[in-house]
């Protein structure tokens, strides 16, 4: 064995199998498969269980990917939604609904949209209680769903959803109107026209989070080897036998560091150590977190490599993502919407003596950021003073007061919702 593979092979450090995204054996081709096959635009089926299954172990296994989902997740869900109703009844009912023992939707939301940063779909599988009505939710893992069964005119009427488990009978989708006791709705992410199946926004970052593990891990060995050396000893022995039995006594007895080494005129002793310079190892790992950074929608200070020192620059790039997140989080709400609504109507069913209303049902979740809270209010203390001169004026009448203070404020007036009567100040 050489001197070098002595050095390295005595410093090696023990690398776990698995330990990252480093060792992946995916390839790119996994990711954009070649072909214009009649399911080009279709995930093929040995390809969407490779995607789920490496997302959901970016997720387990890379700190940057878990932390990419987790601020998504912290921004669009916050503090918790909160689900409300005009109606009387079905307030009640929605709120009782959502608390129940068996559906704590508080803690299934956040679960549900780790799910669909990761896989691009949820599976919300209802089970229907017959005497009462009530409804039971759960969601299904994407890559439990082998395929999704529509319509043959129309990709997006749903019919049956078929498990990757052969002794499972396919799920029926939801119909309305109809007694069913058990029924699978399906919400879609990212999905291109004629597919059934959305798309992660985790997949197309997953090459670079792993070329970036890598990188990241070579940084850290290099500077381990750079730290490394080792004592070489130059001297006159009478034949080899005398040169290994020096070597052994050096071995055995290493000199501890800060020593002071004494040779007579036959030896001499130097040092060698490996000279692994890396200039541009900042400006490489700094480019590779930007791309992974503009994949995820993400300024780079959000994954702990601060671009300006100035609060301005920080808040300037800041807005494409909280634009995102606000898309994003208004696309999950409709889709929690639905589901309240869902719930509420086969409680109708079962029990139409309540007179629930499903379209009074609303999902409202809270802020992206604080400052869009002073914004606001700073946008009503101006707007207001002028409207309500307006108003005094009789030049606009209680609900068209409300809906302009309403907007100005970031809400909605509903048109169906009566203005009460207000007295206008005298001019």
């Amino acid at each position: 064995m050489s001197l070098a593979n002595r050095i390295f092979s005595f410093f090696r450090p023990s690398r776990p199998p698995q330990a990252g995204l480093a060792a992946s054996p995916v390839t790119d081709e996994i990711f954009f498969p070649k072909g214009l096959e009649a399911s080009y635009r279709d995930r093929t089926r040995y390809d969407r269980p490779a995607i789920l299954a490496e997302c959901l172990r970016a997720w387990r296994t890379n700190p940057v990917a878990r932390r990419i989902v987790k601020i998504h997740t912290q921004f669009m869900v916050g503090d918790g939604l909160v689900v409300k109703s005009g109606q009387r009844a079905t307030h009640r009912f929605v709120n009782r609904w959502w608390q129940d023992e068996q559906n704590r939707l508080d803690e299934q939301i956040p679960e549900w949209m780790d799910e669909v940063i990761r896989t691009g779909d949820l599976f919300l599988l209802f089970s229907i209680d017959p005497v009462s009505g009530m409804s039971y939710v759960r969601a299904l893992p994407s890559d439990s769903i082998k395929d999704i069964q529509t319509a043959e005119n129309d990709v997006r009427q749903e019919t049956f959803y078929i498990p990757q488990d052969m002794n499972l009978p396919p799920y029926p989708a939801y119909q309305p109107d109809d007694y069913q006791t058990s029924f699978v709705v399906h919400y879609a992410v990212n999905r291109p026209v004629g597919c059934k199946f959305g798309e992660p926004d985790l997949a197309p970052l997953l090459p670079w989070v792993g070329r970036y593990t890598t990188w990241l891990e070579d940084r850290a060995r290099l500077n381990k080897f750079r730290q490394a050396f080792i004592f070489m000893v130059k001297g006159n022995f009478a034949d080899a036998a005398a040169r290994t039995a020096r070597q052994n006594e050096l071995n055995s007895n290493p000199p501890p560091s800060g020593s002071v080494l004494v040779a007579d005129t036959g030896e001499e002793w130097s040092v060698l150590a490996p000279k692994l310079a890396s200039q541009e190892a900042n400006e490489d790992g700094l480019s590779i977190k930007k791309l992974i950074a503009l994949g995820a929608g993400l300024p780079t200070h959000y994954l702990a490599e601060p671009e300006s020192s100035t609060r301005t620059t920080a808040e300037a790039a800041g807005a494409p993502t909280f634009r995102g997140m606000e898309q994003a989080q208004a696309s999950f709400i409709r889709m929690l919407t639905r589901a309240v609504r869902i719930a509420v109507r086969m409680r109708g069913l079962y029990a139409p003596g309540e007179h629930l209303n499903p379209d009074s049902v609303e999902v409202v979740g809270p802020a992206i950021t604080e400052q869009d809270n002073a914004a606001l209010a700073q946008a009503v203390a101006q707007a207001y003073p002028a409207l309500a001169d307006l108003f005094d004026r009789g030049g606009i009448d209680e609900a068209e007061l409300l809906r302009l203070v309403y907007r100005m404020a970031g809400e909605t007036f509903r048109e169906d919702a009566k203005a009460p009567k207000m007295v206008r100040k005298e001019v």
